[in-house]
């Protein structure tokens, strides 16, 4: 979906007019009429400003041209719910809510996190044992940003 068909729906899922998202947005009904043509996007600060006030993280208002991960876990963030939120609430991108949270990490050690994602992730019955979890967890996680600047700092 394209950043103009993003912000149509958006709005009309919302039920407003052109007129109550610029107010909402406080710019001109006609850039909003623009955007939803296609003839201009917004610019990042004023994406940032659609993201917090319709909760939407900014990789779905771009239509997900990316894939993001958590750099923390590894867990793939399909879902804006899985996103962490910054202490004023704007989603932070980088990290899951599982592992980050409103200004803070949850894991303090990269043993601690592999301790409790190993007999997670073998409950699931991917027909992986735990053991071959956790040295796949070992291999991997020290390659995500988060455990590269710990480990690098320690």
């Amino acid at each position: 979906m394209e950043i103009k068909d993003i912000l149509k729906k958006l709005r009309l899922d919302k039920g407003m007019t052109q007129e109550d998202m610029a107010n909402k947005l406080m710019i001109s009904r006609q850039a909003i009429s623009r955007w939803e043509r296609g003839e201009t996007e917004p610019g990042i600060d004023t994406l940032k400003l659609i993201s917090k006030e319709f909760d939407l993280s900014i990789n779905t208002l771009l239509g997900s041209p990316r894939t993001l991960i958590c750099q923390c876990c590894g867990m793939p963030l399909s879902e804006d719910e899985y996103i962490s939120r910054e202490i004023d609430g704007n989603f932070n991108e980088d990290y899951c809510k599982w592992c980050y949270d409103q200004g803070e990490f949850k894991y303090e050690s990269l043993e601690e996190l592999i301790n409790y994602c190993a007999p997670s992730m073998a409950s699931m019955n991917l027909g992986i044992e735990e053991e071959q979890i956790r040295v796949m967890l070992e291999e991997n996680l020290p390659k995500l940003k988060y455990w590269k600047e710990k480990l690098s700092n320690d």
